[in-house]
């Protein structure tokens, strides 16, 4: 299957709710590579890296988020595959 690669943005109650810890946990669940953010305009921000399905799957979950977020919206934009992760990681300055 096809390698792809999903910039993200997540709109809503995401942030002091643990959406970056439970991010991380499904995306390498997944098999998904990358990373994830806190922006400073309220939203989390992530880049997925992986198999086609996987990274629909990951962007799927984006709308559930963790026990305590309330996901308003969910942007993507499709970008070209890069190959630049080797796993997914929590980061910080968005």
């Amino acid at each position: 299957m096809a390698e792809v690669r999903a910039h993200v943005w997540v709109s809503g109650r995401v942030q002091g709710v643990y959406y970056r810890s439970y991010a991380q946990d499904a995306a390498r669940r997944l098999g998904v590579r990358g990373w994830v953010r806190n922006n400073r305009d309220g939203r989390v921000e992530a880049v997925f890296e992986g198999e086609e399905e996987a990274v629909r799957r990951m962007i799927d979950w984006c709308w559930k988020g963790s026990p305590s977020s309330r996901v308003s919206e969910v942007e993507v934009a499709w970008e070209e595959y890069r190959g630049e992760f080797d796993d997914f990681r929590i980061t910080y300055g968005g």
